[in-house]
């Protein structure tokens, strides 16, 4: 016990040596006599930030965090400890050249804060207006240390992105560890090629550059912008309406050369479409949700196009020649070419907020003519069970038969209902083929952990709703026929087509093995660029309202 004591003294004295390792702030000002001196002094200045970062935990003096120690301290070692960025007093075209990358950063959906653009042009603006600042080896020193990690920053994020990459996302087709970044980096300085290197670090998608250019030109055009609040009460119609027709054109909805804010059927017409290409109720009325996203501030949709930039960087380095990917916030499938380019776009359901339609790459290997719907235990047991003990004229109801474990069918009235849950089911209910399927017609199977698929529905009027998350979590698709006959196309027997068209025609419960795989994406983009303009979604999932954090 009379060690206990002694406790307290030790753990104070562990901390406050931990403590102790903190650096404070290098020294902010150390003037040179004149500017042939700086290439001596600059280095000691240089040393000292190094060592700040590393005692600080990676913040640097500008309280932003590097993006990676070591690879600063391998970009000055490489430079013997000297300046990269400016010769006795003078910056290099490349410093110049940074600059003007950081300060478009948001053309490209990233936060110019994020490569220190606060410190970097109030150093720049101290050079031109205080004589003393062009001696200052400090200032010198802490514009060359944040601008080797804005130049890493930069790199990264255009490559990758700046949302931490999960499962899905982690790319293993390139990597940019800290050798690599230096390499870039020597590669910037001796060649003079700092943007066309920074360049080469961006996707090379076709969707990836249409989008960044709309996000460019709706930051050149709105980006400076803040709209006034419509308000959901009002007491002058006349007014509401003339705010509501400006925000209308603002968004591009709305035509003031030929339409006026009285003409109230227009105006309901542009509301309508505003809606739509939200994936709103399309019902012309200017309610209370619709007003929440058009009182979105230009900053906000900005924001939103930032992260779907994001998720483009994080699609592989190169896609294959065919595939297909599945937007879920557009409730949109297509399937690309290169030979061809987008070859086939259909609507699509996909799963509720509660029953998501996971993101996930894969490679379609077959589809399956009039599929059996083998349900999910999921739905059995929170859907199903609960009716079947309440009537067992719903197996019938919903056309579905009872399998055991040896793939027999078993007659409903020789189980006790009863006695099943979760705890205990040894049966497998399945759907029977044919229309009244809820598969529909046709299935699309590729591999994965969430056992979901592509298949066509026994419900179709549901595509013509604006708001299509409505499934379990599988992929319905309208234009399954279209997407079949592109898979058979393929076939090196070309009578195959007219095979898979006759087994429709006589309803034959078939499997087609593809004889080409066919690369699957199921993907979350809540922006895209269609038809000249930015198209903004739903984020249904709310997935955006997750990682907007990291372009603050």
């Amino acid at each position: 016990m009379k060690y206990l004591k002694f406790i307290p003294w030790m753990l104070l004295i562990i901390i406050t040596a931990a403590c102790g390792n903190r650096k404070g702030k290098p020294s902010q000002q150390e003037v040179v006599q004149n500017v042939q001196q700086l290439d001596e002094v600059v280095p000691q200045q240089i040393a000292e930030r190094l060592e700040y970062v590393e005692g600080n935990e990676g913040w640097m003096e500008d309280s932003v965090p590097a993006l990676s120690t070591p690879a600063l301290r391998t970009a000055y070692a490489a430079s013997a400890g000297k300046a990269i960025w400016s010769k006795n007093g003078e910056a290099i075209p490349q410093a110049d050249s940074l600059l003007r990358w950081i300060g478009s950063a948001r053309h490209y959906g990233l936060n110019p804060a994020h490569y220190h653009s606060n410190a970097l042009l109030g150093a720049e603006e101290r050079r031109h207006t205080d004589k003393d600042a062009l001696r200052d080896a400090a200032l010198w020193a802490q514009t060359d240390v944040l601008l080797t990690d804005a130049f890493f920053k930069l790199a990264t994020h255009l490559h990758y992105g700046i949302i931490p990459r999960d499962s899905i996302a982690l790319r293993k087709d390139s990597l940019l560890t800290d050798d690599v970044l230096n390499s870039l980096l020597r590669d910037a300085i001796s060649g003079n090629r700092l943007s066309e290197i920074l360049q080469a670090q961006e996707p090379v998608h076709e969707q990836y550059h249409l989008l960044k250019a709309g996000v460019a030109a709706y930051e050149e055009q709105y980006g400076n912008h803040t709209w006034d609040t419509i308000a959901a009460d009002y007491t002058d119609t006349l007014a509401f309406r003339r705010q509501l027709a400006v925000r209308l054109v603002q968004t591009g909805h709305f035509d003031t050369l030929m339409n006026t804010p009285d003409d109230t059927v227009a105006l309901k017409k542009a509301v309508k479409q505003f809606q739509q290409d939200i994936h709103l109720y399309p019902d012309g009325v200017a309610g209370k949700r619709t007003l929440q996203y058009l009182n979105r501030q230009p900053k906000d949709w900005l924001e939103q196009a930032a992260v779907s930039l994001d998720r483009w960087r994080k699609m592989p380095d190169t896609l294959p020649a065919r595939y297909l990917i599945v937007n879920i916030p557009a409730f949109r499938l297509q399937v690309w070419d290169d030979s061809a380019g987008m070859v086939l776009e259909s609507r699509v359901i996909v799963g509720t907020p509660r029953t998501r339609t996971p993101q996930l790459s894969s490679v379609m290997t077959n589809f399956v003519l009039y599929p059996y719907w083998r349900v999910p235990y999921s739905i059995v047991f929170k859907e199903m069970l609960p009716q079947i003990k309440k009537d067992r004229a719903y197996l019938t109801q919903k056309n579905l038969e009872v399998v055991d474990h040896h793939g027999n069918i078993i007659s409903p009235d020789s189980i006790d209902w009863n006695k099943l849950g979760k705890g205990y089911f040894p049966y497998v209910l399945r759907q029977m083929d044919g229309l009244d399927n809820s598969l529909g017609i046709m299935k699309f199977n590729f591999a994965n952990r969430f056992s979901v698929y592509l298949h066509d529905t026994n419900n179709r009027k549901l595509f013509a709703n604006s708001n299509r998350a409505l499934s379990h979590g599988c992929v319905r698709v309208q234009a399954w026929d279209s997407l079949a006959m592109y898979m058979v196309s393929s076939d090196p027997k070309p009578e195959m087509a007219d095979s898979v068209r006759a087994w429709l025609a006589r309803e034959e419960q078939r499997v087609y093995p593809l004889p080409r795989r066919l690369p699957i994406y199921i993907r979350y983009f809540s922006t895209e660029y269609r038809d000249g303009k930015l198209q903004f979604y739903e984020d249904v999932y709310g997935e955006d309202a997750r990682v907007r954090q990291y372009f603050h």
